[in-house]
Formats: C-alpha cells, sequence, structure tokens
C-alpha cells in the first residue's frame, strides 16, 4: 500500500490538531527503562519470584525487538501529515523541543545509576544477595546501549539545527556511547554522499548486515576526521585543535568516562564498553535499512543527481515514529535536513518499508531473512533494472549474472 492510499483526509487548517503532541513524551521510555526495571526486580523479589526477577534488566533488548515490533504491528501506520499552513507554527512551538531536551537529563542520570547497580556488592534493598549476577550485568549493559543508540538518534536531531545551544547538546548526548565523531560525519558527510557508492553509511545490495557494521563503522570515523582536518587547515589549526569538532565531541566522552570510572573504579569500564559498541551498533543497523541498495545514478557531468524522496527507505509505523521522533519519515529528513521532527511528513514516490524500523533491526541481523524480505523490493523499486542499484562491488558479478540486466 502507498504513502498516499494510507493518508487520511485531513480536515481543515484551522481545525488540524496533531493527535501526536502528547504521545511524544513516550520517548523518554528509554532514558527511564532502568528505572522501571529496577521496580519490577524489586516487587519480583518481594513476590518470591527471584528467579524470574534478573529478566527485567534485560528490558532494553525486549522493547526493541519485542514490544515495539508487536506495537507497530498493532497499531499499523500513522497517516497523517500537517498542512502547509500549520508548519510554521508547530516549527515554533517550544514544547517540541522540550520533548527532545528532557532526554538528556534522564540519559545521563541512568547512565550513572547503570554504573552503581554495575559496581554494587550490596544490593540488599533490591531483595538481591550481594551484587547482580553475570547475566544481569550484561542485560543492564545492553538496556543502557539501547537508551544510548536512542540518544544518538536524540543526537541526530538536535545536530542538524542552526541553534547552538542545541549543537553542543547533541555532542553531550553522544558522549555515552563515544560517537561524538557521528555529529561531523552524519551533517556534512553523509548528507552529501547519501545513497552513493562513496558514502560508508549506505548498505549496498547483497551486503549483509556484518559486513556492513566494520565499513561504516570505519569509514564514518575516517571520513568525520578528515573532514574537519580539512576545515582546520582552512582556518590555520592544527587538527588536534580543541576547535576540531571531532576531538571536542571526543573529549566529552573521555571526561565522562574518566569521571564515572573515578567514581566508581576501574570495574566499571567493561560496561562502559559494552553499552557503547551496543549502541552505536543500534544506529548502524537503522543506518544499515534506510538506504539499502537505492542509488543515485550519475547526470553526464559525472555528478550525482540531486537527492530524491526514492533515495530512502520509509516507514510510516506510528509507535516507532513516536519512539525515535519521526526518524522513519526520511526522505523528508534529507530534503529538509534541519526541519523538525514535528513536521516531517511522509512523502510520495518513496519507497517504504514492510514494517517499522524496530522490527526491521531484528532481521537485519540475519542476511538470508533479510534479503528474502527486502532485495525483491529493491528491484520492484528500480522495475528490476538491477543496473540502477547500488550493488556490493565484491558480490556484483554474481547478482548481475542472477538478476541479468533488463
Amino acid at each position: 500500500m502507498t504513502t498516499s492510499q494510507t493518508r487520511e483526509q485531513l480536515p481543515a487548517p484551522s481545525q488540524w490538531r496533531d493527535r501526536k503532541r502528547y504521545l511524544w513524551l513516550f520517548g523518554l521510555v528509554a532514558p527511564t527503562a532502568v528505572g522501571l526495571a529496577t521496580g519490577l526486580v524489586w516487587a519480583f523479589n518481594q513476590l518470591g519470584w527471584q528467579a524470574a526477577s534478573p529478566v527485567w534488566w534485560w528490558i532494553g533488548p525486549m522493547l526493541v525487538y519485542v514490544l515495539l515490533p508487536l506495537l507497530d504491528r498493532l497499531f499499523g501506520p500513522d497517516g497523517q501529515n500537517p498542512p502547509d499552513e500549520v508548519m510554521e507554527q508547530l516549527e515554533n512551538d517550544r514544547y517540541y523541543r522540550y520533548c527532545v531536551y528532557a532526554y538528556i537529563p534522564f540519559q545521563l542520570l541512568s547512565v550513572i545509576y547503570a554504573c552503581y547497580l554495575w559496581t554494587a556488592d550490596d544490593l540488599s534493598w533490591l531483595g538481591i544477595d550481594g551484587g547482580l549476577g553475570l547475566a544481569s550485568k550484561i542485560g543492564l549493559a545492553l538496556s543502557i546501549g539501547v537508551m544510548g543508540g536512542v540518544g544518538i538518534n536524540t543526537a541526530h536531531e538536535l545536530g542538524h539545527k542552526k541553534d547552538e545551544l542545541e549543537r553542543w547538546l547533541s555532542k553531550v548526548t553522544l558522549a555515552q556511547t563515544f560517537y561524538g565523531h557521528f555529529y561531523i560525519e552524519h551533517n556534512r558527510g553523509h548528507h552529501v554522499r547519501v545513497a552513493t557508492p562513496e558514502d560508508p553509511a549506505s548498505a549496498r545490495f547483497a551486503e549483509s548486515f556484518w559486513s556492513f557494521l566494520p565499513r561504516s563503522v570505519w569509514g564514518s570515523l575516517r571520513s568525520a576526521w578528515g573532514l574537519e582536518k580539512t576545515r582546520m587547515e582552512r582556518i590555520g589549526k592544527s587538527p588536534w585543535s580543541i576547535r576540531n569538532d571531532v576531538v571536542n565531541a571526543w573529549l566529552m566522552s573521555v571526561v565522562l568516562w574518566g569521571a564515572l570510572a573515578a567514581i566508581f573504579g576501574p570495574m566499571v569500564l567493561p560496561f562502559l564498553v559494552i553499552q557503547a559498541i551496543y549502541g552505536f551498533s543500534l544506529l548502524e543497523t537503522v543506518n544499515y535499512l534506510e538506504h539499502y541498495g537505492l542509488l543515485r545514478q550519475q547526470t553526464a557531468s559525472g555528478r550525482y543527481e540531486r537527492c530524491t524522496p526514492e533515495h530512502s527507505w520509509n516507514s510510516d509505523h506510528i509507535v516507532t515514529n513516536i519512539f525515535l521522533y519521526h526518524l522513519q519519515r526520511h526522505s523528508d529528513h534529507h530534503a529538509n535536513p534541519t526541519r523538525r521532527y514535528q513536521i516531517l511528513r511522509s512523502m510520495d514516490g518513496a519507497p517504504n518499508l514492510p514494517s517499522g524500523y524496530a522490527s526491521m533491526i531484528g532481521l537485519a541481523y540475519f542476511p538470508p531473512l533479510w534479503r528474502k524480505v527486502m532485495d525483491h523490493r529493491v528491484l520492484d523499486h528500480y522495475r528490476g533494472d538491477i543496473t540502477r542499484v547500488n550493488i556490493e562491488p565484491r558480490q556484483r558479478a554474481r547478482v548481475l549474472a542472477r538478476y541479468g540486466a533488463r
């Protein structure tokens, strides 16, 4: 079903209301999830269900891989776009900004609290003998990693804005996962090279997620450093200057991690490493599915055509859209990078995923299933013309032999 088919008939602009206005507060579920898990662990232990209580430390993965996909299936697509007449009003409504800002203090408090839980050797107040067991610690680290991964999306929302405070808050949000270079690479690298073979964050047809992950991580890192090194040289500064946005973003992580290690001891470092790797891997999974196989064609001059709605995979499933601040309306985001999340719209001509991003994340881990679901959608999008697809170079001969040029 196309976007235009799912979109509802809107009332007159004077009568239009954002029915998601207060639902955006559910974006705070991720940074408060470990607090909820604590309450559930305590309650289970009080009821004598000690064997089952540790499962709640895995609340983050349960949210991403189970609850959100189920809710996306239950509630389905959104179907509501703001009309042109209310766009300026929505843009200037500061309530929506505060919903994003609120993520950050909860995020930092949750990281500190999780460090305490990881290192504590007496959690009797929770009904636990001694400290957390290994399985509980791993679940806790992954749950905080989910918060960090969603936090990168929060940083993504803030980092695109012109306001200096929001740009600074973007770097603060990235400090947890030590992924501050994303602030540079996404804005000045990915948005320029998206859906081209030169972009490390655009997945190629027949490329598995497990091949894409290291290519995107290291490629984005090299790109961010190269972009800032060039900028520093242009203004006559050393690339190691504090004015280098990669350097100052990384320093925020060094300060945060150093402070946590000083307070809770070096035994907290494995926790910080686990949660960071898992957090940025979630971001990279989303990168993988956002542009899989899509390719901007080269013009006669050798330059790539302008990025259009057809170069991003979208989804209008309302639950994950709330959870990720409309990230799934990805074509509009690439067309209008500074546009705030509340006014992003579903766009005609954009290819759509069969479900929300949360559902597709788990699918991406299993390459045969992913390709069974997605490869024919890529080909259908290009009307069977495999020559218009962004193909993994090492698989090109095999792909062309299988699908042929039509």
